[in-house]
């Protein structure tokens, strides 16, 4: 299945059943040309060859780079469509030991890795861009990838970035396009599993419901829900188009699909292994920083006027852009920087894990290096491990 998907990964619109066969049997005997060291069990909650073609977040790019660097060392076995962990608890078996790598969204990963949440304070990072420049930032492994490491048992590998609207459902199909934040104050939205995502919505009257994904696209298509918080990309992927109908680009905290592996596993490959799986992270997040920022314009059409042939075209999902003022407007009801007190609890906890370290105010300040015009794609990369 693994050698399959990769194959497919590879083929793109030159996918026929036949090609596919003969792509998949060559695939198969350059991977199994060498015994492995080591075989890693890769749970990758929903993910498959279809939807990571449309959203392009670096899982199978990771395990074949992997594969190859090694020259067969470590072979990956890629489990995704949720055959063994889904997004709420593929940390947890991670964490155990039931796989070895896992993908899930951090914002879905928090309810078993609490210090995760450090990445979902309101309006802390003011642009992809500035998500990007984190995550390569070498102050990242102290702020981010050490407490990981000692907390949660995690090597934290790479991320794709993105930050997150409100989907509306059915209910708003025949409405005005949404300009204002009043518009949406009110309303019923589902929520994924992170804490201080809830806390956001809240502030901004936003009702945030946890609901089970498999309830939440009948809720959007009844009208039982009015949306769901999520960035545009996931609505594509997670088949969430045809019951999305307006995608509210409110920014208002991150979408960050990562990967990352079981801490005690990283370490029994060796410092030699180790370094070319940290190297194979680092050209997935390079892959996944251009890719992943094509693909929202060019297959999943998040933008005002999407292209003929995007996702969101197909299903008349219509892009609320909102202005800056609007924008500037939900940050100074929701954010900590002007409305501290919801937050206090959960920012001194967070804190105490990092060392004592202002955690919020350290990664704003680290977000606000770079102009705030600066295209996701222009962000240097470095390797945040060295030096």
């Amino acid at each position: 299945m693994t050698s399959t998907l990769i194959a497919a990964s590879g083929l793109g619109a030159g996918l026929t059943a036949s090609t596919l066969a003969r792509a998949a049997e060559q695939e198969q005997q350059r991977r199994y040309q060498t015994e492995p060291k080591f075989q890693l069990r890769f749970g990758a909650s929903g993910f498959n060859e279809r939807n990571l073609d449309i959203q392009k977040s670096g899982q199978l790019f990771f395990a074949r780079d992997l594969e190859e660097r090694t020259n067969g060392a470590i072979r990956v076995e890629f489990m995704g469509s949720n055959e063994v962990c889904n997004q709420l608890d593929c940390v947890s078996k991670a964490q155990q030991g039931i796989v070895d790598i896992f993908s899930a969204s951090t914002q879905n990963s928090a309810g078993g890795a609490p210090y995760l949440n450090i990445l979902d304070f309101a309006y802390m990072f003011p642009s992809v861009a500035s998500m990007f420049h984190f995550f390569y930032d070498k102050r990242s492994e102290t702020l981010l990838r050490e407490p990981l490491r000692q907390r949660h048992n995690l090597q934290f590998l790479f991320t794709h970035c993105d930050l997150r609207g409100i989907m509306l459902g059915l209910k708003w199909q025949d409405e005005p396009l949404v300009t204002s934040l009043e518009q949406l104050q009110g309303t019923k939205n589902r929520v994924t599993g992170t804490q201080l995502g809830r806390i956001a919505m809240e502030q901004l009257g936003l009702n945030p419901v946890p609901v089970a994904w498999e309830e939440t696209l009948d809720g959007l298509r009844q009208g039982l829900l009015d949306g769901a918080e999520t960035w545009m990309s996931a609505v594509a992927y997670a088949g969430m188009a045809p019951v999305v109908s307006q995608a509210v680009d409110l920014r208002f905290f991150a979408g960050t699909e990562h990967t990352a592996m079981n801490l005690s596993k990283f370490e029994s490959l060796g410092s030699e292994l180790q370094e070319q799986v940290m190297e194979s992270a680092y050209c997935a997040q390079v892959f996944t920083q251009g890719m992943n920022e094509a693909g929202r314009y060019q297959i999943v059409g998040a933008t005002e006027h999407p292209a003929e042939n995007t996702v969101f075209a197909q299903n008349n999902v219509r892009v609320a852009p909102l202005s800056d003022a609007e924008r500037e407007k939900a940050e100074k009801l929701c954010s900590p920087e002007f409305n501290p007190e919801p937050w206090e609890q959960w920012r001194e906890r967070l804190n105490s894990w990092a060392g004592g370290v202002d955690i919020y105010k350290e990664i704003h300040g680290i977000a606000r290096e770079i102009p705030s015009d600066t295209a996701a794609v222009n962000v240097k990369p470095q390797r945040w491990w060295k030096g």
